[in-house]
C-alpha cells in the first residue's frame, strides 16, 4: 500500500521514516544476518540494526504520546517540534544501540539530528527543513560516523554512508530528490563493497551493515515519495554477488589462483587471532575522559566505536580481556547496561570461502550478573552475560535477546536471582519456540552461577552437563552483606536504616553496625555446616580490608578450606559469599 508522501522533513516525516525503516529492517533482517561476515561472522547485523532502530522508534513515539496527553495545552496543539523529534530519535538509538553496526547507525542518526536541531533553531525553519537541510544532515551523519570509528575501513557501512552524502551533495530540489539521490549513491557503493574488502569478495556477499543502511535510505525515499524504490533498484543490493568459479581439484591452479589460495589461507589463520569478546556499554563520562578511554580500548582490541556526546556515550569494542574493557569504562565514568558476548569458536570465526557464515556453536551459557566485575569474570569463562543493575531487573525480552546473542543450538540459562525465576522461565519458553534447546538452572545468586559455570563442559552430553551444573549450584550456599535502606521487620529482628544486614540463603540472619563483623558472623554460620571452598565477591562500596579479614579467619579457624576473591564492581550488595 502506498505511503502518503511528506513534503518537508518535519517531526511527522521523522516519525514516518523511523516507522518505515523499522518495518523494512524487519523484512530484511534475516537476509542481512545471513551475509554478516565482517568484522566477525556472528550473523547478527540485521538483528542489531533492527533493535537499535526499534529503540529509536520507541523514543519518537514517546514524544508524540507526551504531546497527545498534553493536547489541551496551547503549545502542544501542533505536536512535537522537529528538534524534539530528531533528538528523541538520536537518543533512543544511542541507548539502544546493539553491536558494531547498530552503534554506527546510532551515530549516523545523531549526526543528522545535530544539523536538523541547529537549523530548526532559526525562525524561518523552526518547524521543518527542506532539501538543503537534508543534504547537510546526511553529510554530517557520514562524517561523524567515520570519526566515531577508531580505524575506519573501506567497503563497509562507512563507505556506503559517504557515498550517500556525496550523491546528495549533487542533488538539487526538495527532500524527495535529495533522498532519492542518497539512496542511489548508497546502493551503487554497496554493490562495490566486495571489491574493496577481500573478506566480502571471498564470501561472495556485500557488506551487511551497508545493506542495512541502504534499507533505511530506501525508507527515506518512501517517506517523501510515497513509494518504495522499485524492484529494479533492489537487484543491485541483493545479498549475494558473483564469485569466480573454483578450479576443479584435478586441474593445476594458475599463478593467480595460487596467490588467492595463499591469501585465503593467511586470512583463515588470522581469524583465529581475532578477539574473543564483544563488549558494549553505555557510559556517563566527560569528553576528556572519553578521549583517554578511546586510547586505552584501542590498545586492548579492535572494532572500536565510541558514539554519543553531552555526557552520554555508547561504547563498543572487540577484545580478549573483557574485564579490562569494562574496568577502563569504570575509570572513565559510570558504565551501565553492560553486554559481553563471547564469540564461540564455531560462530564468530566462520567467515571465508566454503564455510557458512551463520554456523551456530553447539552450546552456550547465558547468565544474568549484578556487577561489571562479575560480567567480566563470567565472560572470560565463556558465558554470554546480561547485566542487572540494582533495582532494575531485566525483562524476559532482554533475556531472550541474550539467548539469541549466544547463537547456540543449546543454551544453559543462569538467572542468578530468585526473583527472576518466572521471568527466566518465560524467556526460556520463548527461546524454545524459536528452536533453541534451553535448560534453566534456578540459580538464586551469582556465586551459585560461578559454581555451576566452573563444572560446565560443552563437550559433555547436554543433559549430563545440565545435571552437573545444577548439582554444583545446589551444593553452594549463598549469602550477601548489604545495608538497610529503611527501618523494617526482618527474620532477625527490627533493623534501622543504615544497619548492616547479613542474609543467608535469602533471609536476614545478622544485623549489625560493622561490615567486617557482620561478614565474619555470616561466614561462621555458613561454615558451621562444613565447606571446602569459600567464594567472596567484593562490591565497589565495601571496605577493602573486609576480604583480607575474612581470608585470615578462614585460614586460622577452618583447615582445608580454600578462599577465592573476585571484584564484583557496582553489584548492589557490599559482599557476596558462596560456600561449596
Amino acid at each position: 500500500m502506498a505511503q502518503v508522501p511528506q513534503r518537508f522533513f518535519d517531526a511527522l516525516a521523522v516519525r514516518t521514516w523511523c516507522g518505515l525503516s523499522l518495518r523494512a529492517l524487519g523484512r530484511a533482517r534475516e537476509e542481512i544476518d545471513a551475509i554478516n561476515v565482517y568484522p566477525v561472522a556472528d550473523g547478527d547485523t540485521g538483528t542489531n540494526l533492527y533493535l537499535t532502530l526499534e529503540s529509536a522508534v520507541a523514543a519518537v513515539e514517546a514524544v508524540f504520546a507526551a504531546h497527545e496527553l498534553d493536547d489541551g495545552a496551547p503549545e502542544a496543539a501542533d505536536g512535537p517540534s522537529l528538534a524534539e523529534t530528531v533528538g528523541a530519535m538520536a537518543h533512543g538509538a544511542l541507548i539502544g544501540a546493539r553491536g558494531n553496526s547498530g552503534t554506527i547507525l546510532a551515530q549516523l542518526l545523531r549526526g543528522m539530528a545535530q544539523v536538523l536541531t541547529a537549523r530548526s533553531g532559526s525562525r524561518s525553519e523552526s518547524a521543518h527543513t527542506e532539501g538543503p537541510g537534508l543534504r547537510l544532515a546526511l553529510r554530517n551523519a557520514a562524517e561523524s560516523a567515520r570519526q566515531a570509528v577508531a580505524h575506519p575501513v573501506e567497503g563497509t557501512v562507512l563507505t556506503v554512508a559517504s557515498a550517500a552524502a556525496d550523491a546528495a551533495d549533487d542533488a538539487e530540489g526538495d527532500c524527495a530528490e535529495v533522498a532519492r539521490a542518497a539512496y542511489e549513491g548508497a546502493r551503487a557503493a554497496l554493490a562495490a563493497t566486495p571489491a574493496q574488502l577481500p573478506v566480502l569478495e571471498r564470501a561472495g556477499v556485500v557488506d551487511a551493515g551497508g545493506h542495512g543502511l541502504v534499507t533505511v535510505l530506501a525508507a527515506l525515499v518512501e517517506t517523501f515519495t510515497g513509494q518504495a524504490p522499485g524492484p529494479g533498484a533492489a537487484t543491485v543490493t541483493h545479498a549475494r554477488v558473483e564469485r569466480r568459479e573454483s578450479v576443479p581439484p584435478e586441474a593445476s591452479p594458475a599463478p593467480g589462483d595460487e596467490a588467492l589460495a595463499g591469501e585465503c589461507a593467511v586470512a583463515e589463520a588470522d581469524r583465529h587471532d581475532e578477539p574473543a569478546f564483544e563488549v558494549i556499554y553505555l557510559l556517563e563520562a566527560e569528553d576528556a575522559a572519553v578521549t583517554r578511554l578511546r586510547q586505552r580500548l584501542d590498545a586492548l582490541g579492535d572494532s572500536l566505536v565510541v558514539v554519543g556526546g553531552d555526557g552520554l556515550w555508547n561504547v563498543h569494542v572487540h577484545v580478549d580481556d573483557a574485564g579490562a574493557a569494562v574496568e577502563a569504562g569504570v575509570e572513565a565514568g559510570r558504565p551501565y547496561r553492560i553486554r559481553i558476548t563471547h564469540f564461540g569458536h564455531g560462530d564468530a570465526h566462520t567467515a571465508g570461502t566454503g564455510r557458512a557464515p551463520r554456523e551456530r556453536s553447539r552450546r552456550a551459557v547465558v547468565a544474568v550478573v549484578p556487577g561489571e566485575g562479575l560480567a567480566g569474570l563470567y565472560a572470560e569463562a565463556g558465558a554470554t552475560t546480561l547485566l542487572a543493575r540494582p533495582g532494575e531487573p531485566p525483562a524476559s525480552g532482554e533475556l531472550v535477546q541474550a539467548v539469541r546473542r549466544a547463537h547456540a543450538h543449546e543454551v544453559v540459562l543462569l538467572p542468578n536471582d530468585a526473583e527472576l525465576r518466572h521471568t527466566a522461565a518465560a524467556a526460556a519458553e520463548q527461546a524454545r519456540a524459536e528452536g533453541v534447546r534451553v535448560a534453566l538452572i534456578p540459580t538464586r545468586s551469582a556465586v551459585q552461577g560461578i559454581a555451576a559455570l566452573a563444572v560446565h563442559e560443552p563437550e559433555r552430553r547436554f543433559d549430563e552437563d545440565v545435571v552437573a551444573m545444577t548439582s554444583a549450584a545446589g551444593a553452594t550456599r549463598y549469602a550477601e552483606v548489604t545495608v538497610a535502606e529503611h527501618r523494617s521487620w526482618t527474620t532477625a529482628g527490627i533493623c534501622q536504616a543504615g544497619d548492616v544486614l547479613g542474609l543467608i540463603d535469602g533471609d536476614v540472619a545478622v544485623i549489625g553496625a560493622d561490615v567486617a563483623e557482620v561478614a565474619a558472623t555470616v561466614l561462621d554460620r555458613m561454615l558451621s555446616a562444613g565447606g571446602e571452598l569459600v567464594t567472596l565477591v567484593l562490591g565497589d562500596e565495601a571496605p577493602g580490608t573486609v576480604t583480607e579479614h575474612l581470608e585470615a579467619r578462614v585460614r586460622e579457624a577452618y583447615l582445608a578450606v580454600d578462599t577465592v576473591v573476585h571484584r564484583g564492581g557496582r553489584q548492589g550488595a557490599l559482599l557476596l559469599v558462596g560456600v561449596e
